[in-house]
């Protein structure tokens, strides 16, 4: 890959800022770039579509990672509007005992977010998609498969 990949973390409203730190975060240790924005796609479309403009005019590869809850319309709104990939991340939700993750489960025909409720494994999956083309980022993936893995077996020779 020539140019550097972009994560576009787009979240509905600043209340979601801390889980997009938490998906930005994770971005960096696979050595993504990420940026933050806000915009809903119930309150402000024309933000959002100029906002999606303005990055899919960017050549560079690039994921979108969606953050809103309720009624999770800026996913499947940003898919549609977008080539690049989507990854719906709602924040977690206890006002509605979590039934509100069913907006991001069922998408119209043509409209193909994908869904991963943890912010680090959201990140992940960017980076898989990323490594696909780029030997440096699937070096990091394999990375943080092996730690997670040694973990796992470190755990288990510890209490036995």
């Amino acid at each position: 890959m020539t140019q550097k990949p972009l994560v576009i973390i787009l979240m509905g409203s600043k209340a979601d800022l801390e889980h997009c730190r938490k998906i930005a975060e994770a971005c960096k240790q696979f050595g993504l770039e990420t940026v933050m924005r806000i915009g809903s796609a119930h309150k402000t479309a024309a933000h959002v579509l100029e906002i999606l403009r303005q990055y899919e005019a960017d050549p560079r590869p690039k994921v979108y990672i969606t953050v809103a809850g309720r009624s999770n319309a800026l996913s499947g709104f940003t898919d549609g509007a977008v080539s690049a990939p989507v990854i719906a991340c709602p924040p977690p939700s206890e006002v509605f005992g979590g039934a509100d993750v069913y907006s991001s489960l069922r998408m119209p025909s043509g409209v193909a977010p994908a869904l991963v409720l943890e912010p680090a494994n959201a990140a992940l999956l960017a980076a898989k998609i990323f490594g696909q083309y780029d030997a440096e980022i699937r070096e990091a993936v394999a990375g943080s498969q092996k730690r997670s893995a040694k973990k796992i077996l470190e755990d288990d020779r510890s209490i036995q």
